[in-house]
C-alpha cells in the first residue's frame, strides 16, 4: 500500500477538513480534493473550498450530490427548519442521514478513477455531536465494503478519530497550519467564515476547543 502514494480528501473547507488537508499534502506526494454540493444552506462552503483549494494548489473536484436534500430533509439544506442540538438522546437537526455513506463512497470511486489508493476524512467520535456515521466502527466497516465491492484495496484514514477539538487545534499548529485554518475555514452553520457566529453549536464546539488549547499554549509558556 505504500507504494501508492495518491490521496483524496474528503473536504467541505471546514476546520476539521482543511487540518486534514494540510495533514495529508505532509503525508503524500499526489493530493487532491472532493467537496460534494448538497443543497447546503449556505453556498459560501463550496466557494471557500475552492478557495482553499486554490490557495494550497490542490486539484478539486465538486460533485453533485443534489438528490441527498431531497431524500433526507435537515437544517443543514431546509431553511426553515432550526438549527439545534439533540435532546433525550436524539440527533441534532444538523445529522443529514447517509451523508458520510455516500460522501466516502463517492470518494472512494473517484480515487479509483484518479489512481489513488488513500481517503483521507475528517470524521471524528471523541468530540463530536453524537452523528452515527462519523464513528470509527462505521468507517471501518464501510472500507471493508467498499474494498469488497470494487475488489481493490482502498484504505480510509480518519486523522482526527481520536482527537477532541483542543487537540485538532494541536494538530493544525504542529502543521503550521493554525492561523490560515482559524481565519479561512468555515465552520459556522450559519455561514460565517473564520470565528463564525458564536451561537450555532459547531461554533460553540470549535471555540471550546480553541479556549482549551490556547489555555494549554499558555500554561506551557508560563
Amino acid at each position: 500500500m505504500e507504494k501508492n502514494n495518491k490521496a483524496v480528501v474528503v473536504f467541505s473547507g471546514g476546520q476539521d477538513s482543511t487540518t486534514c488537508l494540510f495533514w495529508a499534502l505532509k503525508k503524500y506526494d499526489q493530493v487532491e480534493v472532493v467537496t460534494f454540493d448538497y443543497n447546503q444552506r449556505h453556498k459560501e462552503e463550496i466557494e471557500i473550498a475552492k478557495e482553499i483549494a486554490n490557495d494550497l494548489n490542490v486539484r478539486h473536484h465538486v460533485l453533485d450530490m443534489s438528490l441527498l436534500s431531497q431524500l433526507a430533509p435537515n437544517a443543514l439544506t431546509r431553511d426553515e427548519i432550526e438549527v439545534k442540538d439533540g435532546v433525550n438522546g436524539d440527533l441534532p437537526s444538523t445529522f443529514v442521514p447517509g451523508r458520510n455513506l455516500l460522501f466516502l463512497s463517492f470518494s472512494t470511486i473517484l480515487a479509483k478513477q484518479i489512481g489513488a489508493k488513500h481517503i483521507i476524512t475528517g470524521v471524528c467520535e471523541t468530540d463530536f455531536s453524537g452523528y452515527p456515521d462519523c464513528r470509527d466502527v462505521f468507517v471501518k466497516s464501510l472500507n471493508v465494503t467498499l474494498n469488497l465491492s470494487m475488489n481493490d484495496q482502498f484504505v480510509i484514514h480518519t486523522p482526527l478519530m481520536w482527537l477532541d477539538k483542543a487537540e485538532t487545534w494541536g494538530l493544525a499548529d504542529q502543521l503550521d497550519a493554525f492561523n490560515y485554518i482559524r481565519e479561512k475555514t468555515l465552520t459556522c452553520y450559519h455561514g460565517i467564515r473564520g470565528d463564525g457566529c458564536g451561537e450555532c453549536p459547531s461554533c460553540k464546539l470549535r471555540k471550546n476547543g480553541l479556549d482549551t488549547y490556547l489555555q494549554q499554549l499558555k500554561k506551557e509558556n508560563s
